[in-house]
């Protein structure tokens, strides 16, 4: 879910995927992806089992991946001859294999669990409710993001300049410039986690339940994003001056999103997947220390990627005003200046975005 962190987090992209034409066209598409997803699933549960999980994942993948690529076509306002020619076959790959087929299994597996988990639909017992809907919200999820990485795609091949694409060949770059910077937050992250994890289950019953280390994990996943981005975007002021120029408010802002709410969202996706992809039991003490790990790494590795783009932003353009922040998670922290300009002080072009921005 990297791109959809990068999509959200960088002020950049948010301003153009949320422009209201863009938004109006991304409804449609979402709509029409999730009503030929219905037609779909309605056709195919006659001709296939889908209470075997891993033929519903594979049917799943498939139709999001057709879906990536129609979606994809939309936002890029292109035929596939242009689009093969200019984006070529690896972007193209990865749209349909990442973008469509991964990340629709991905969210599969997070609404198997989620049911699951917060409501005891059980995909095992009752198969059809939790299969039409893993893949009605992988399609239309799938769609969302695709439109929008076409669109960007499109300004970017128009000549807008656009510092981070949502490809994650940045963070690939990342790894190679600062493995040891990467591994000095990544290790303890995990390790940190883990323990936390073990610790709450040998407490009592509850903290064994996959509710109660779901919230558990999440809230301090969540709090290792927000250390992690606050690093990356080498604020090193110290938490006192820190907090007073951002404020209480907008260092919840993105504790509570991207921070906890994409740290629930990986656990989900891991409880699905040892549930039914491995078919581990999601209550031992051993599986549940090994997914908070996981997801309290993944965050600080993915957060400090996006808080260190957010500071080449910085230096590279002029910083966004937050009135044009249109998702309304994202703001003060994410945009926030270290020096607050005067109206005097912004260009006419900034002047006209702002002014665009509060119309919006």
């Amino acid at each position: 879910m990297l791109h959809r962190l990068t999509l959200r987090v960088l002020p950049r992209l948010t301003l153009a995927a949320t422009e209201e034409s863009v938004r109006k066209r991304k409804r449609f598409v979402m709509l029409v992806a999730g009503l030929v997803a219905f037609a779909i699933y309605r056709v195919i549960k006659h001709l296939a089992p889908l209470s075997e999980p891993l033929t519903l994942l594979g049917l799943s993948g498939l139709i999001s991946a057709a879906t990536a690529a129609c979606a994809y076509q939309v936002g890029r306002s292109a035929d596939w001859v242009t689009i093969w020619r200019e984006d070529g076959s690896r972007t193209v790959g990865w749209l349909v294999g990442w973008i469509g087929f991964a990340y629709g299994v991905q969210l599969s597996l997070m609404v198997l669990a989620l049911l699951r988990i917060l409501v005891n639909y059980d995909f095992f017992r009752h198969s059809e409710g939790p299969a039409m809907m893993a893949i009605i919200i992988a399609c239309t999820s799938v769609a969302r993001d695709a439109f929008e990485i076409g669109h960007v795609q499109r300004l970017k091949r128009q000549g807008s300049q656009l510092v981070t694409f949502p490809d994650g060949a940045a963070l690939r770059a990342l790894f190679r410039e600062q493995p040891g910077r990467l591994a000095q937050l990544g290790i303890p992250a995990v390790l940190a986690s883990a323990v936390v994890s073990l610790g709450l289950a040998n407490l009592d019953e509850a903290g064994r339940t996959e509710l109660g280390q779901l919230v558990v994990v999440s809230l301090f996943a969540g709090t290792v994003a927000l250390w992690a981005y606050l690093i990356g975007e080498q604020r090193t002021s110290g938490w006192s001056m820190m907090l007073r120029t951002v404020g209480w408010a907008e260092l919840f802002r993105f504790w509570w999103w991207p921070g906890l709410a994409f740290a629930a969202t990986y656990y989900l996706t891991m409880s699905g997947a040892a549930t039914f992809l491995f078919r581990l039991d999601a209550r031992s003490g051993v599986v549940q220390s090994l997914m908070a790990g996981a997801v309290a790494g993944v965050m600080a590795l993915y957060c400090y990627y996006l808080g260190y783009r957010r500071h080449l932003e910085n230096q590279v353009q002029q910083m966004v005003p937050p009135s044009l922040l249109r998702c309304p998670f994202v703001m003060g922290i994410l945009s926030k200046p270290k020096v607050v300009q005067s109206e005097e002080s912004i260009s006419p072009a900034g002047m006209a975005l702002r002014e665009t921005g509060r119309r919006g």
